[in-house]
């Protein structure tokens, strides 16, 4: 099966490796905008620390590491990953890393060396890591034939939120996202030390993986628990098996920086910071959409609004950990992903409008099991980033990356009616007449058809309005205002289809 799938999967990479290139000859976050820039400004200053300064100063405050200047705000293997790139572009060039000296540089050059960056770094993670999971057998046995296999990975390779992202705003989100990818496959794989490692390795380069740490560690405890019935000994080894795997991988990632608590100390203060606010810019969750009515950053106290935050996000995701505890199976823990992701996006402190692919991806590793619901959120998703794309000068490649990608979608017929997910029946429901339970579903089908287009028919008038008109002088932030709210209902209606999924219909 996976020999059958190999040259269409090459040739979906060779596609999406020019879709990629071509999104990349557009500007990036930051693009001549001194003295800060961007991201790309700060994945570079990244690189100049790391190779330039000893491993003990790179989270610190010094004469050479100005840390209100891009400082490092990513765990170690950002670190680790900066480093690399730092060794190779002082190869190629060292006044693209020179200390000190090389803030802002945006030669053609260093452009199309960082752009190689970004692009070999999916290549070696986030790529192999969707293939893996695609040609998992427990993932093509949902699929009729390999064809039907080939082309859920070729859309999940043409999603263009974290082409956009990555390619043309600019970071390297497809590290963590891949190595989150491959230990959804271990899982698939019965590989759980395995999904161990790279967990703690994703949750290593990037903090925000903590979207999808419940279900990971909701899935495991429940996994143990079941093998109680068999035997207590074998659930206490496989507890702490991962447990010392954790801890293990935890140890060797951190231990250059485990020479003394206050280095520690420092890292996680700077991984954490709580003093840049309950969201920045303007964000498609929860705390965003209520601060147009009240102004909570003006009202409440930073550390206030994080204990608040803790406490909803918990709330919100509570249900579906509490669920797949209870049964810890293989969808139910793709669905959890996708709930708890969306929990932390909505609910939770210091979000980016970009933290919604850690939502996403998920979606897209369930899209087979969901098509249209799935569909609709990934086309969602993207638009929710359009203020985003609108400041970083991408909006011709985020227009037509998106428009293509819904006419894939239509074209595989993924939105198409016969692809809405039938309602559920409890099992007191069963006996009613086949008849009258078929017209009730063919019913819901043709009014989630209907709410879909209208839903995109309001995106396309959003985007049309932003990008054509100038607001008001008194309201300048008027039409990303309403794309984030707009959005942010949309995903509210998500968080509950989702939920309802896992916990009544797998």
């Amino acid at each position: 099966m996976e020999k059958k799938f190999m040259w269409p999967a090459l040739m979906s990479v060779a596609f999406a490796t020019l879709l990629q290139i071509g999104v990349s000859l557009h500007p990036y976050s930051g693009y001549k905008s001194p003295p800060l820039f961007g991201d790309y400004e700060a994945q570079r200053h990244w690189m100049e620390i790391t190779f330039n300064l000893p491993v003990n100063s790179w989270y610190w405050n010094t004469e050479n590491n100005d840390l209100m200047y891009w400082g490092l705000d990513y765990p170690p293997l950002t670190a680790y990953h900066s480093y690399i790139f730092g060794v190779i572009a002082n190869v190629v060039n060292p006044e693209y890393i020179a200390l000190n000296t090389s803030r802002g540089h945006e030669s053609y050059n260093h452009k199309f060396f960082m752009r190689a960056s970004v692009i070999l770094s999916n290549l070696v993670v986030y790529v192999p890591a969707l293939f893996w999971f695609f040609s998992s057998k427990l993932v093509i046995q949902n699929f009729s034939d390999v064809t039907s296999c080939y082309f859920a990975f070729f859309v999940a390779l043409m999603y263009p939120g974290l082409m956009l992202i990555d390619n043309g705003h600019f970071q390297y989100n497809g590290v963590s996202l891949g190595l989150m990818v491959a230990a959804v496959t271990s899982i698939f794989r019965n590989k759980d030390v395995w999904s161990t490692i790279f967990f703690c390795l994703a949750l290593n380069y990037k903090q925000m993986e903590l979207y999808h740490a419940f279900p990971f560690f909701c899935y495991f405890l429940g996994k143990c628990i079941s093998l109680t019935r068999h035997s207590f000994g074998l659930c206490c080894q496989k507890l702490a098996i991962i447990s010392l795997t954790v801890i293990s991988t935890f140890v060797i990632v951190w231990f250059p920086f485990l020479s003394s608590l206050d280095s520690v100390l420092q890292v996680i203060h700077r991984v954490f910071p709580l003093d840049r606010g309950i969201f920045e810019d303007k964000v498609a969750n929860v705390w965003c959409s209520l601060h147009i009515i009240f102004k909570l950053r003006n009202s409440v106290s930073n550390l206030a609004l994080a204990k608040t935050c803790l406490v909803v996000t918990f709330v919100a995701i509570l249900p579906s950990s509490i669920n797949l505890v209870a049964k810890p199976t293989l969808d139910k823990f793709l669905l959890a992903l996708i709930n708890s992701s969306l929990a932390f996006f909505l609910f939770s402190f210091q979000v980016h409008e970009k933290s919604i692919l850690l939502v996403a991806i998920p979606v897209v590793l369930y899209h087979h099991n969901d098509p249209f619901m799935c569909s609709w959120f990934l086309i969602v998703s993207v638009f929710s980033m359009l203020p985003l794309f609108v400041l970083d000068g991408l909006v011709t490649p985020a227009v037509a990356l998106l428009v293509a990608y819904t006419l894939l979608l239509y074209l595989l017929k993924y939105l198409s009616i016969d692809q809405v997910f039938s309602l559920p029946y409890s099992k007191s429901n069963y006996r009613v007449n086949q008849k009258v339970r078929t017209k009730s579903v063919s019913r819901a089908s043709v009014v989630c058809v209907d709410l879909f287009k209208a839903s995109v028919l309001g995106c396309a008038i959003l985007a049309d309005l932003f990008i054509m008109l100038k607001p008001p002088i008194r309201y300048p932030h008027l039409f990303p205002v309403l794309i984030s709210l707009y959005s942010c209902i949309h995903f509210v209606f998500f968080l509950v289809y989702f939920n309802f999924k896992q916990i009544f219909m797998t």
